[in-house]
């Protein structure tokens, strides 16, 4: 996923009503942007003016123009706030062929819907997929008081939607055909991934009964620059 114009690089100073965020650019100036992420961000935002990286829609019509996509977090690392990145990142990966557990030879195909469920991607053909794939944005990495020990796990706030889509992935298993949660790890400290138990102890206990049901969980790290988001490399899921 590349940038053009890159990314510019401001100060956050607030994030508020959940999707804004006031910044200051380089020149001083202070300006509102839009902040695309329902979660709680937690040890991303820290309280305090920190380094950020935002996107130029180039629409002066929007009420606002530019998109927090990144900040700087505890230990000088930098993650990836902009959920609605999140498929397109994986999506991108997966058309590329960079996962070697998904080929997309058969198809890709984007919001697919199961029952009363969409998953965000699917491989085969859109009217009858032999695998689906729900795709998860991980962030959760230490605090500034933590040791940074490289794990980075999801979700950072109780997710009752997450739990749902464990569950059918888990029925897409009992149905004869594959489900693959993907955690799309958008932390350049990420060593491995696990799942938030401390926040959300319902989800860890689901995940891990979907793992034994024979959901497969991958975990992926995304690279971050100013110019490209990219996923490149594999890293552990620890349950």
């Amino acid at each position: 996923m590349k940038f053009d114009p890159p990314l510019e690089t401001v100060t956050l100073l607030r994030r508020y009503k959940r999707f804004m965020a006031d910044v200051v650019r380089a020149d001083g100036s202070e300006i509102t942007v839009h902040c695309p992420n329902t979660g709680s961000m937690k040890n991303c935002v820290l309280g305090e003016p920190q380094q950020a990286l935002i996107s130029d829609s180039g629409n002066p019509k929007r009420k606002y123009r530019h998109t927090l996509e990144a900040l700087q977090v505890a230990h000088d690392h930098w993650a990836g706030v902009n959920t609605s990145r999140t498929n397109a990142l994986v999506e991108e990966a997966v058309r590329a062929a960079i996962i070697p557990q998904l080929d997309p030879q058969d198809g890709v195909e984007r919001e697919v819907k199961y029952g009363d469920s969409r998953f965000d991607l699917a491989l085969g053909h859109r009217a009858d997929p032999h695998t689906f794939i729900e795709v998860k944005n991980v962030t959760l990495g230490p605090g500034p008081e933590d040791t940074d020990d490289g794990v980075i796990a999801f979700p950072d706030s109780v997710t009752e939607r997450g739990q749902k889509h464990l569950k059918t992935l888990m029925a897409v298993v009992a149905s004869g055909k594959r489900a693959v949660l993907v955690f799309c790890v958008q932390h350049s400290g990420a060593t491995a991934a696990r799942p938030a138990d401390e926040i959300d102890q319902r989800y860890g206990a689901l995940l891990r009964e979907a793992v034994d049901a024979g959901v497969e969980v991958l975990a992926w790290k995304v690279s971050l620059s100013p110019q490209d988001f990219s996923l490149t490399s594999s890293v552990p899921v620890l349950l």
